[in-house]
């Protein structure tokens, strides 16, 4: 009896020992390469200690993905296990969808790949690292922690020309907003936008500038500054908003090769020092990313939103902004709808307001509010065919168009998450290879449907 009950141990445990090799045997192990000299982190954020640099080209075996999907843990050629935001690894969408979710408390089982140690070159200390998702601490300005005056909830319109037929309209829809996007360059003089804060103000709306530079010139030495002491001076003019930038994830608007949201807080740092220094009433509105998915990830050519904002909050934007910018302009159902999308991808979250709403608040924990500086629906009626890439909103009517903006308006009111919905656009009438008319609420003819649905 003893010797049958030796046996079945014996087996029990040579069972286990097996299954636990399985395991292992299933572990997946990814091996990608560190595309610029990183640090190796105690934890997925910022927050966490800095266990090491791993250097640009070194291997780094990965065993899984931190919820969220922006930081990958992995162990280097020395063995050492840990952190590393994907803006700073050579992974694909693919292979980041294979790994496991893990935290900081998940068993490690995978052996170290070969490769041994490298050497960081061109580093004496830490502040010379190139790091993808934190600016050093000594580079960034403590901010100037006032307020807003802006409270409550509000709404308005993007004009292309603000006429007294485009402000009556505004005024009957009930909005008290308007926005002008306007672009500066080095040596441009505040007081060129005077005329249109005073304009504003005189016909009884608050004005939100969207102040994008030039792409090309953004890291030019000394550009930042410069940057920062225009919109400065645009604040001391009486700015109710600036909107730091635009749609800096995407190569229109961020160089090729550079993008990167820690390289944008190190600009909306200075630009909110010097806005609030100058006018501390003004509300700063961080630049509002592209929605999209196309990139499949982060990288210095492209960076999904998702991903460009969790690596904002992660570098610290939280400081630096009272309101959290968003883009939502490619819906073709109604906003209360969460799920539903006829079109591919259906699950994808830039296809809902609500997936907008989710993934913004919780990239900030939700500790600021949201600012949608571009809301809008495209409808082809009244224009006719449209262009390529925007054949998804055929089927969207003006009805359905001033419907669904009336929703999103009074769901944003409810949400108890934004401070101000701007709706893309009020008046814009070119229609070509970017339909903007389409996206207009005064529509051919001078009605305004979305108007009358808005004031009533």
């Amino acid at each position: 009896m003893r010797r049958q009950r030796l046996f079945i141990l014996f087996t029990t445990v040579a069972a286990l020992c097996l299954l636990a090799f399985a395991v292992h045997a299933q572990q997946p192990s990814i091996d990608t390469v560190t595309t610029v000299n990183a640090y190796l982190r105690a934890g997925p954020g910022s927050e966490w200690r800095r266990i090491t640099i791993v250097p640009q080209g070194t291997t780094f075996r990965l065993d899984g993905r931190a919820p969220g999907d922006y930081w990958l843990r992995g162990i280097t050629p020395n063995g050492e296990v840990g952190f590393i935001a994907i803006e700073g690894l050579a992974v694909t969408p693919d292979q980041i969808a294979v790994l496991p979710e893990v935290w900081v408390d998940t068993p490690f089982t995978l052996t170290a790949p070969p490769g041994g140690t490298v050497p960081v070159t061109n580093t004496t200390t830490d502040t010379t690292v190139v790091d993808p998702t934190v600016i050093p601490v000594n580079v960034l300005p403590p901010p100037v922690n006032v307020g807003s005056a802006v409270t409550g909830f509000s709404y308005g319109g993007h004009v292309a020309d603000f006429s007294q037929f485009a402000s009556d309209a505004m005024a009957r829809a009930g909005m008290t907003w308007v926005k002008r996007q306007v672009r500066f360059t080095p040596g441009q003089n505040p007081a060129d936008l005077a005329g249109l804060i005073n304009d504003a103000h005189a016909r009884g709306f608050r004005i939100l500038l969207g102040i994008v530079g030039d792409p090309t010139q953004v890291l030019s030495p000394g550009y930042f500054e410069q940057y920062a002491s225009f919109v400065g001076g645009v604040a001391a003019l009486g700015a109710d908003a600036i909107e730091v930038w635009n749609e800096m994830n995407i190569d229109r608007e961020w160089p090729a090769g550079s993008i990167s949201p820690s390289s944008y807080v190190g600009l909306l740092a200075q630009a909110y020092n010097a806005i609030k220094s100058s006018n501390r009433n003004t509300m700063v509105i961080s630049g509002a990313p592209a929605p999209t998915g196309f990139f499949g990830g982060c990288t210095g050519n492209g960076c999904d939103d998702n991903l460009y904002i969790q690596g904002m909050a992660a570098a610290g934007a939280a400081n630096y902004l009272d309101c959290v910018g968003v883009h939502y302009n490619e819906g073709i159902v109604p906003p209360s709808q969460t799920s539903g999308d006829p079109r591919g991808n259906s699950g994808h979250y830039t296809r809902y307001f609500y997936g907008m709403i989710n993934t913004y608040s919780r990239a900030f924990g939700g500790a600021r509010p949201l600012c949608f500086t571009e809301l809008g629906y495209l409808s082809p009626e009244g224009f006719g065919g449209l262009p390529a890439g925007f054949e998804w909103a055929v089927d969207t009517s003006v009805a359905e168009q001033a419907s669904w903006l009336d929703s999103a308006v009074s769901l944003a009111r409810s949400s108890g998450r934004v401070r101000v919905l701007i709706i893309w656009n009020v008046d814009f009438a070119n229609y070509g290879a970017d339909p903007m008319g389409g996206y207009a609420i005064i529509r051919p003819g001078g009605g305004c449907p979305a108007c009358d649905a808005l004031g009533s």
